[in-house]
Parts: C-alpha cells; sequence; structure tokens
C-alpha cells in the first residue's frame, strides 16, 4: 500500500463522456495521506467483476457506498480504470453494504460481529434505526447499554466530523486529519478553519503550511494577507528548528520566506517581509538578536529565551567551585583499584578526580575507550562520598543500558523530572529541584535546547552533574547541538578518552568505527557462508533494488544460522525515508518478511499505512498525555476494531492509541540513523547506497555501525561507502550557547 501502481500516462479522449456509477468500496489498493489520491476496487450493483475507480478522495473506507461521476479510460497495463471527477457518499442500499458500511471502522463500537448482528436483526431499516430510535439496539444479542451509549456519540460525532470533511473537500484538501481538527475544535471547526487556517499548522500535529496555504487559497485568503505572511515566516523558523537551528539570520529567513509564499500571481517583497518581521518583533512573536558584526539574527521566543536562560544557569553552577582534596580522592581510587584487581588509564583517572569536585563535567570518547567503566567507578566514588545518586538518559532504551551498567535505577529524562501531561511541564524545576546530590546523564549527545535547559534547571544548586555521550555521534534531532557547544566553549571540564582497551580491540565494529572517525575506510570483511568478524560487507550489487533483496536474504538465511532472531534481534537502519532502500520502501517489505499476514493477527488500514498485530513501531512526536516520546520503539500487542484502539508495548508499559493517532507513529522495522540515536541492538544492517548521497557523511555512518552490540552488516557499494567516510558534515547549526557562555565572564 505504501507504492502506488505504475499508472504511467496514457491516451484519453480529448473530450471525456463523463457518466455517473455507484457502488460499493470493497478495498483500497493504494491512498495517499497527502494528496488523497486513491486507487481503490468497487462492487457495482449487477456487474460480477470489480471495478477499478482512481481519483482524489477525503477519508474513502471499504463498505462506503459512493455515486462517482467521471469518465472511462483504458491504462495499458491496469485496464478499464474509472477516473473520479467527483463523488459523494450515499446511504447503503442492500444489507451487505449496510453491513459493510457499520463494520468499516468509522463508528466507535461497532465491528465487523457486531454489525453483522444489527443488520441480521433490523435489515434495510438498520440506518434508520441508528438515526432516529437508536435505543433498540438493545434488542440485538451481545449489545448492552454502556455500547449504545457509546455508538450513539460515536454516530453523532461521525456526521460532526463528516461535516468537516466535506467542508475541507469542497476546498480541494485532503480530510485525512479532519477527526484531530474536529477533536481539537469541536464545533467551532468550520468557523476558525475559515476565520485563520494558518492556525491548523500551529494547533494540529501533522498538517503544516503548505496543507493550511492550500485551505486558505482555496477559501479566498489573499496571497498578501498579513495571516499568511507571519504563518509563513514561523514555518520557516520551524523548519530551520528541524535542521538543529535555533535561529535564523534575517537575511537567510526573508530569502527562505518569499521562496515559500511566491506563487504564480503573488511574489512578496523583501521589504514586504521585513516589515512584517519588524512587526512581529514588537508583538514578541519573535525576537531579533543583533551580534557584534551587526547580523540580525530571527529567534522564535521560546528559543531565545531557553538558549540565554540556560547558558546563565550552566555560568551560575560553574561560578561556584566546591574545595577540592584531591590526595583524598587519589587515595580512595588506589584503595578502590587493588581491592578490584582493576587498574585505571591515566585519562580514566583524571576524569574520576575531576568528577569529585565539578558541579558539571563532560566525558566523552568513542566505543571501547572505556566510558562504562569510568562512569561506573565515578558512581562508587560518589557512593563512597555519601552521594545520593540519579542515573538518566533521554530515550527508554539508552536508561535501560546505563541501569544495567552501573547496577544502579536508571530513568528517562522526562521520567526523572516528572512530566506532567497536564501542564506539558516538568514537576521538577528550580523551584522544585531533584533530590539528589549526583546526576549522571548518558548519551548526552542527544541532548537538545529544551530538554538540556528543563535538566539543569532541576538539578540542585549545589548538585554534582556528570554529562556523559560521544561527541562525533550525530547532534541531536531537536534544536542546538548542546554537547559540542559546551565542549568548544571551553568552560565545562571535558574528559575525552582515546586510549582503546586490549579487550576492544577485538571487536573488527570498534575498530572500523574509529577508523570511519579518522576518515578511513573501515576494515570489514566480505561475506562468507562462515563469518569470521561481527562487522560483514555484503556488496548488495550496485543498485539499491539488489540491496533490498541482499538485506531480505540476510534476514532469512545468514542471521538464523549466526543464532539470532530476525523478529527480535535485527534493526536495519537507513541514512533517509525515502528510496529503494529508504525506511518507507523497506518497512513495507521487512514487515511482509519478518510479520507475515496470519488468519490470528489483526491488521488494519489507515491512510496507506497497513498495521499489524506483531508488528514493531516507531514513535514519531512527543505524545506528553500517553508519555511516549520521538524515537520511542514498541511492538503491536492488539487491534480492537470495534472500540477502534491500537495497544502499543513500550517494554514494560502498554499505550493505547484511537485510530485517530495513528498518524503518531510508523512501522519500525526499518528506521532512521536519526532516529536510532540512544539505542543499541544485538544486529544492525545498515544499507549505504548512493541513493542517498546527500545524506552521506562519516557521523551518520560512524554513529549507525556504533548502534550494533554483536554484528554489524554493511550492504552498499564501495563507492557509496567511500564517499560516507570522506564526508565530514560542514553544515554548521545556528546556535549561540557557546558564545552566551563566553559572554557570562566565565575564565574558560
Amino acid at each position: 500500500m505504501s507504492t502506488p501502481p505504475n499508472l504511467a500516462p496514457q491516451q484519453v479522449s480529448a473530450f471525456p463522456q463523463n457518466e455517473t456509477i455507484t457502488g460499493v468500496v470493497e478495498r483500497l489498493t493504494f491512498y495517499s495521506a497527502e494528496s488523497g489520491y486513491t486507487v481503490a476496487r468497487l462492487t457495482r450493483p449487477r456487474s460480477t467483476e470489480l471495478t477499478t475507480i482512481v481519483g482524489s478522495f477525503a477519508n474513502i473506507q471499504p463498505g462506503q457506498t459512493l455515486q462517482l461521476t467521471g469518465f472511462w479510460r483504458d491504462h495499458p497495463q491496469f485496464g478499464p480504470q474509472f477516473q473520479v471527477v467527483n463523488y459523494k457518499e450515499t446511504k447503503p442500499a442492500t444489507l451487505t453494504g449496510i453491513e459493510k458500511y457499520l463494520g468499516s471502522g468509522l463508528i466507535k463500537g461497532v465491528g465487523p460481529v457486531t454489525a453483522r448482528r444489527i443488520v441480521a436483526h433490523f435489515g434495510l431499516e438498520t440506518l434508520d434505526i441508528i438515526e432516529n430510535q437508536i435505543e433498540r439496539l438493545i434488542e440485538v444479542q451481545g449489545i448492552a447499554k454502556k455500547r449504545i451509549t457509546l455508538i450513539k456519540n460515536a454516530w453523532s460525532t461521525q456526521k460532526a466530523i463528516k461535516e468537516v470533511m466535506v467542508f475541507l473537500q469542497g476546498h480541494g484538501v485532503s480530510t485525512t486529519y479532519a477527526v484531530k481538527i474536529y477533536k481539537q475544535y469541536k464545533d467551532e471547526a468550520i468557523a476558525r478553519v475559515t476565520h485563520n487556517p494558518y492556525q491548523l499548522a500551529a494547533d494540529i500535529y501533522g498538517i503544516g503550511f503548505l496543507t493550511a496555504d492550500k485551505i486558505a487559497r482555496n477559501i479566498g485568503i489573499a496571497p498578501d494577507s498579513e495571516f499568511r505572511y507571519r504563518a509563513g515566516i514561523i514555518h520557516c523558523l520551524s523548519e530551520a528548528a528541524e535542521d538543529g537551528h535555533c535561529y535564523l539570520p534575517q537575511a537567510e529567513l526573508i530569502e527562505s520566506v518569499i521562496k515559500l509564499l511566491t506563487t504564480e500571481d503573488h511574489q512578496p517583497t523583501e521589504d514586504a517581509i521585513t516589515l512584517t518581521i519588524k512587526d512581529m518583533a514588537l508583538r514578541d512573536e519573535l525576537i531579533r538578536e543583533k551580534i557584534p558584526d551587526q547580523t540580525l539574527l530571527c529567534y522564535k521566543p521560546t528559543y531565545f529565551h531557553t538558549e540565554q536562560n540556560l547558558a546563565q544557569l550552566i555560568s551560575g553552577r560553574l561560578s561556584q567551585p566546591i574545595a577540592q582534596d584531591i590526595p583524598r580522592v587519589r587515595a580512595w581510587i588506589e584503595r578502590f583499584t587493588a581491592s578490584h584487581k582493576i587498574q585505571l588509564s591515566e585519562q580514566q583517572q583524571q576524569a574520576v578526580e575531576i568528577a569529585a569536585y565539578s558541579r558539571m563535567m563532560i566525558l566523552t570518547g568513542g566505543p571501547g575507550v572505556g566510558k562504562t567503566f569510568t562512569t561506573h567507578t565515578i558512581v562508587s566514588l560518589w557512593k563512597a562520598m555519601g552521594k545520593s545518586i540519579a542515573m538518566a538518559a533521554p530515550t527508554g532504551r539508552a536508561a535501560q543500558r546505563l541501569g544495567e551498567m552501573t547496577g544502579l535505577e536508571a530513568k528517562t529524562i522526562h521520567r526523572l523530572l516528572e512530566f506532567d501531561p497536564k501542564t506539558r511541564g516538568f514537576k521538577c524545576d528550580s523551584d522544585n529541584p531533584l533530590p539528589h546530590t549526583a546526576i549522571i546523564v548518558d548519551e548526552a549527545s542527544m541532548l537538545d535546547l529544551f530538554l538540556a535547559y528543563s535538566l539543569v534547571k532541576a538539578v540542585l544548586a549545589g548538585a554534582l552533574l556528570l554529562l556523559v555521550g560521544d561527541i562525533d555521534q550525530l547532534p541531536s534531532v531537536g534544536p542546538g547541538q548542546i554537547l559540542a557547544d559546551l565542549i568548544n566553549s571551553g568552560c565545562v571540564p571535558v574528559v575525552r578518552l582515546t586510549q582503546v582497551f586490549r579487550q576492544a580491540q577485538t571487536s573488527a565494529i570498534i575498530t572500523a568505527a574509529h577508523q570511519i572517525n579518522r576518515g578511513q575506510y573501515p576494515t570489514i570483511e566480505p561475506i562468507s557462508d562462515t563469518p569470521q568478524s561481527d562487522c560483514i560487507w555484503h556488496g548488495g550489487g550496485h543498485q539499491p533494488e539488489h540491496g533490498v533483496q541482499a538485506i531480505c536474504e540476510l534476514i532469512t538465511d545468514l542471521i538464523p544460522r549466526l543464532g539470532f532472531n530476525p523478529a527480535t534481534d535485527v534493526q536495519v537502519l537507513c541514512p533517509m525515508t525515502r528510496g529503494v532502500v529508504g525506511t518507507r520502501n523497506l518497512n513495507t517489505v521487512l514487515q511482509q518478511l519478518i510479520n507475515p499476514p496470519s488468519p490470528d493477527k489483526v491488521e488494519i488500514n489507515r491512510g496507506g499505512n497497513l498495521l499489524r498485530e506483531g508488528d514493531r513501531i516507531i514513535q514519531l512526536t512527543n505524545d506528553y498525555n500517553r508519555e511516549v516520546f520521538n524515537g520511542d520503539l514498541g511492538i503491536i500487542k492488539s487491534i480492537d476494531t470495534v472500540e477502534q484502539e491500537v495497544a502499543v508495548q513500550y517494554g514494560e508499559r502498554t499505550v493505547v492509541y484511537d485510530y485517530a493517532d495513528l498518524n503518531e507513529i510508523a512501522l519500525a522495522w526499518s528506521v532512521t540513523i536519526h532516529k536510532s540515536q540512544g539505542s543499541e541492538y544485538p544486529v544492525v544492517i545498515l544499507p549505504i547506497y548512493m541513493q542517498h548521497y546527500m545524506m552521506l557523511t562519516r557521523n551518520l555512518f560512524y554513529t549507525g555501525i556504533t548502534r550494533a552490540k554483536k554484528l554489524a552488516l554493511i550492504v552498499g557499494a564501495k563507492k557509496a561507502i567511500s564517499l560516507a567516510v570522506r564526508s565530514t558534515d560542514d553544515q554548521q547549526r545556528y546556535t549561540r550557547l557557546k558564545q552566551r557562555l563566553l559572554q557570562a565572564g566565565l575564565h574558560c
């Protein structure tokens, strides 16, 4: 369902004759959530064969009865098709149609079994009974009063949602998000959208500026509207934030906004955008900052204040040193290492000594250099000093690994700070600090601007804070480059471990990672029936299609032979989502391979995405109400077609999603390398092809290969691997944390 049929251009009569047909949607062959473009199969009265219909639809579902106006055309590959020009839904007239309509998932509380019982009891009067005498459903076996109330509410909500759908459809926009719009605005939905459709982009996840702009143009909002200009400016700053930037220089922002807002009949002027920026600054809707070279920088207010406040907090912590007793610490280290029969390197000893008395410290280094061992030693020292210790990491997997490594409980940072879904803030902050005197945060390269600020703000004034992370990995998915800025400022004590220990030197994964980091082509063993290395290269052919085949062969043959379970041990990591060896296509392929359809597995299709019980999924956004966060991986445990809910297991927690919120999750048999940060997997498969040449960089490749604990399998051409090794990410993120720390007057 993720790949549309190969609909090549075809000869169509210059003046096609429109006609009207009616039928019941049997199944969807393809559906695009973005455009509404659909290929579906229709059952028509008195016809023994299914009809293929093609066109743009709002929220088409199997079981709906549609009246379609359009024309016939003959596709050279797929045969006769009905090209839909417009359509409307009609109430189904046959018992089968009514049953499919009710059981299609449109009405919460009615699944296929319940629908069959209702139609068997009421026959052709079913829809009139539900509309006017819904209490009579009690006559149907298995339907209790509680269920009738649920169905009644769902029926009325569905009617209200359909009004929104019809309104949006009338303005040429896919209504995949109509349910979310209705849930956000209720009965004010149409009025709010009509007044300022650009508000949708701010209020509703999944609706961006382009969709809002399309609605706005269709309802007649002028292309030079103040709403449009302001929304365009905010959109460009938001897009920059998705690339990791905290601000944009004003000249660059203006250029981006003009490019975004230019249409065939309108091009904004630089002066007009500048005036809008100035007006927004006067209203505190954005902040302009002039730096010493007179360049003007444009921030969203929250980004500016957070960056400024974070720098002040860190400066305040570092300006209050703790009295040091280094001889006493060294004596403890000597006793500890002797009793445990261990030896610290010079760098590790330095790290332990600094950690004893640093308000804030960074421990960094690549794989195999002893970060874990050093951290464990620091924990032992802090225990001896009587510290109350807290352990945290940005992701659940990283926190679990940190806990296993230290023997102490470790939490996600969100859990440590006690996120409150009601206020969308943390209960622990400067007024209610964490009750710990020493805190370790692992995978600190993942800290973005906002999470770093929330963390530092909640640390007790006299407590010690240790950040552990690999500076050579990809920076955070969110805005900022916190770890790099702290290290490069020279204001925070840093120990960088570089010595690779003997036991780690036996791992080809670790050796290859350090070679990649030095810009050298990695030593990776060509694939064989009996591989001797934990880092293997499969040429996979020069074409991405061959790479997909190679990945499938590895999963079905080599990986099980080596004793790994493809369903639980393997993670495919891709540079990008697009392309044949991108996550979208690979997820469809791997779903069929690893978790194929089965009579005992319920599956649903929502907006062209097929989800099945047993599927591995990833959370795509921070959902504060459910307490699941961007990048969390889970398994679909159950799908309830009656309640229209999907239950996902995240570790020991089960999170339930309403059908309307399923755009927050996606299949995760394959994920991007960016999304894998903070996680480790027994087996990693990395497809590296020139198809993704724009994304192939050294730190991306390095991050991907270091996610593998026991086996790394690199699939792709040597040319693409060489490009990744040679390419350094030259794009600097626009951040000013480093400069703000230096301006704070610290003796760095």
